[in-house]
């Protein structure tokens, strides 16, 4: 008969999300994964089948928290389409603030895991392929509905503004990476919004 588990699964999970986060798929060792998670290797093992399965884990986390948090922002009916919108860059602006550690931020896991994986591991790419879909479907919404109201006054398609905006956020997050300041990321969402407005 097996044993059963005495750690927090969830927790394990989330610890190992951070890791893979701060370092990278490649530059994560198990052991990195033990000491974070407080897990040994077997424990890992039995638990999560592989590092891949981890990380695969670990990463559908990640997404399934922060495009929560974004779409709650953009599908919030009792903003104005303009409002969200600002919303949700305070809100990018203010997770990089809240991940700085040494001057720099961790940027965002969809953003790296896009960069280290997108094109070497299918399954990874799947995840994140559908994640983008989400989210451009919900901006351009938001987008099409304040084109409609007059607040979003860029005659460009709301596909092309969602792309616009989606990759703003991305260079909101490497920028914080690089050390951008917080000053600095807030210049980069105000022009972003000014766009939309011109």
């Amino acid at each position: 008969m097996a044993r059963p588990r005495t750690f927090d699964e969830a927790g394990a999970l989330d610890a190992a999300m951070r890791v893979f986060w701060a370092n990278g798929y490649e530059a994560t060792s198990t052991h990195d994964l033990c000491v974070a998670t407080g897990l040994g290797r077997s424990s890992i093992y039995n638990t999560f089948q592989s590092k891949h399965e981890l990380y695969r884990r670990a990463l559908a986390h990640y997404i399934d928290t922060m495009t929560t948090r974004q779409l709650t922002l953009l599908d919030d009916a009792e903003r104005s389409p303009l409002e969200r919108l600002r919303a949700l860059f305070a809100d990018v602006v203010q997770q990089e603030v809240e991940v700085r550690r040494g001057g720099r931020s961790l940027g965002c896991l969809v953003v790296n895991a896009t960069v280290e994986q997108s094109g070497r591991d299918p399954e990874a790419a799947g995840m994140l392929e559908r994640d983008l879909a989400r989210r451009l479907a919900a901006l351009r919404t938001v987008l099409a509905a304040g084109q409609r109201s007059g607040e979003v006054t860029s005659q460009q398609d709301p596909e092309a503004l969602a792309r616009f905006v989606t990759a703003v956020i991305g260079g909101i997050r490497v920028s914080g990476q690089g050390g951008a300041e917080p000053a600095s990321l807030e210049s980069i969402a105000q022009t972003a919004l000014a766009a939309l407005v011109a």
